[in-house]
């Protein structure tokens, strides 16, 4: 009986054995370790480097890991061991003063990056004869607005020691650092006529070969949008940074188209917003659709109805702009 009991308890010959259990004929062995593949790595974002130099003139540095133009400013900054609050404005693939090449809401991945710091505060004081001044504003998008276009023929264009790319620190005295284009834009469109002001400005610090020097304001079709022709790093100010496409010539058009309408209304240029107002218009099917859009993101600029029209038509039917 006992040696019946112990045969009882025999594993039969041949039986599949999993971790010390006998598994029962025909039953399909579980894959080993050996047999699972290793899971795939995540796949690695590419390095994005840029180069970098001060405008008036610096050795080159790497910035690298910045979604927007604060974090760029603080990268350059670190670079070069200065305050963030000292860079104006950026422009790509020149030293100079040169609004065409500002750098706005996107990078090539082959731009050079210069950044002009601040230089010498100079006050003037203008008496507003006209109810338009002749100046264009933008800003850098971290606390700065400048002059990026002087009209010819205009009261500032009359007073020679204001010039292109110089930044506006005050009006009367009121500090406007950290307001924003279009705020700067009304706060000078409604001063009022036969009165004096004083404007306080810091321009950016010039190298020997730029003395003198007080730029352009011809208008040019490619304006605050350099790339490399192939993708682009998109800056957001909400939201990570993003590889794109450059845009195609319909898109730079129609920002361009759009641009032009900002500087019409509201007295500023900034190719990154009318860019985000072009992807904009091409999603909404009328104007209507459009305002709405545009109130829900960008409700602070306070749109008027007849201009919301005029860039929903600029950008879903240039053809009419062109009769």
């Amino acid at each position: 009986m006992r040696r019946a009991g112990r045969r009882g308890r025999q594993v039969q010959e041949g039986s599949p054995m999993e971790n010390g259990v006998g598994q029962e004929p025909g039953t399909p062995e579980l894959p080993s370790a050996e047999d699972i593949p290793a899971p795939r790595p995540p796949r690695v974002r590419p390095r994005l480097v840029f180069h970098t130099q001060l405008a008036h003139g610096s050795p080159t540095g790497r910035i690298e890991g910045f979604t927007n133009v604060k974090e760029l400013y603080a990268k350059i900054a670190e670079v070069f061991g200065i305050s963030p609050t000292e860079i104006l404005f950026c422009t790509l693939n020149t030293h100079k003063v040169d609004m065409q090449k500002l750098l706005g809401g996107q990078i090539g991945l082959e731009d050079f990056i210069f950044a002009h710091v601040r230089g010498e505060t100079k006050e003037v004081e203008v008496t507003k004869t006209e109810d338009a001044l002749g100046l264009t504003i933008t800003d850098n998008g971290a606390g700065y607005a400048f002059i990026k276009r002087i009209k010819e023929g205009s009261i500032i264009n009359r007073i020679r020691t204001v010039c292109v790319g110089d930044s506006i620190e005050a009006i009367n005295d009121h500090a406007i650092v950290g307001c924003r284009h279009y705020e700067v834009a009304r706060m000078l469109r409604e001063l009022p006529r036969a009165q004096p002001f004083t404007l306080r400005l810091v321009q950016p610090k010039k190298a020997f070969d730029m003395i003198g020097q007080r730029t352009r304001s011809s208008k040019s079709p490619g304006e605050g949008r350099v790339t490399s022709g192939k993708e682009t790093l998109r800056l957001r100010a909400q939201g990570p940074a993003t590889l794109e496409e450059g845009p195609s010539p319909f898109e730079e058009e129609a920002a361009r188209r759009v641009d032009d309408l900002l500087e019409s209304y509201m007295g500023i240029r900034d190719s990154e917003l009318a860019s985000t107002m072009v992807e904009a218009a091409k999603e909404s099917p009328g104007a209507a659709q459009l305002a709405r859009g545009l109130d829900s993101v960008l409700g602070e600029f306070a749109f008027p109805q007849e201009f919301v029209a005029e860039v929903w038509a600029a950008v879903c039917h240039p053809e009419a702009g062109q009769e």
